[in-house]
C-alpha cells in the first residue's frame, strides 16, 4: 500500500494542513489501517516537494489528535484512534454546550453556531 498524497501548491490551504487533512482523513475512514508505518518526515518531505519542517508540524498535529503515534526509532504509524476521537470530540460538544448555556443561547442559536463553524472549517479543508 502506498501513501498517495497530494499537495495543491496553488490552494490557499497551507500544506502542512492539506497534508493533516488527507492523513486524518484517510486514517479515521480505515483506508490507512492501524497500525500502517507512515514514511518518515524526511522521505516524505522528499516526496511531495515540501520541507521537513512541514511535514514534521503536520505529523505533530496528527500525533496531537491521536491519529498517528511516534514510536521511537520503529517510526510512525497509524493508531488506533476511532475511539479515542470520539471521546474528545464528545467532550468538547460539551464543553461548548455548557459554556452556550452559560452565555443565555437558546439551543437553537447554539446549534446555529457549531454548524456555521463546521462549515467553515470543513469548507477550508476541502
Amino acid at each position: 500500500m502506498t501513501l498517495r498524497i497530494g499537495i495543491d501548491h496553488d490552494s490557499a490551504t497551507a500544506p502542512y494542513e492539506q497534508l493533516r487533512a488527507q492523513i486524518s482523513r484517510r486514517a479515521r475512514s480505515g483506508e490507512l489501517p492501524v497500525g500502517y508505518k507512515l514514511p518518515t518526515v524526511r522521505g516524505l518531505a522528499e516526496d511531495l516537494g515540501l520541507a521537513a519542517n512541514t511535514v514534521a508540524k503536520a505529523y505533530r498535529v496528527l500525533e496531537a489528535d491521536g491519529v498517528i503515534e511516534t514510536r521511537g526509532r520503529l517510526g510512525t504509524f497509524v493508531a488506533a484512534a476511532g475511539e479515542a476521537a470520539g471521546r474528545e470530540a464528545a467532550a468538547a460538544a460539551r464543553a461548548y454546550a455548557e459554556r452556550a448555556h452559560r452565555l443565555g443561547l437558546e439551543s437553537g442559536a447554539a446549534l446555529d453556531a457549531v454548524r456555521d463553524a463546521l462549515r467553515a472549517v470543513y469548507d477550508d479543508v476541502g
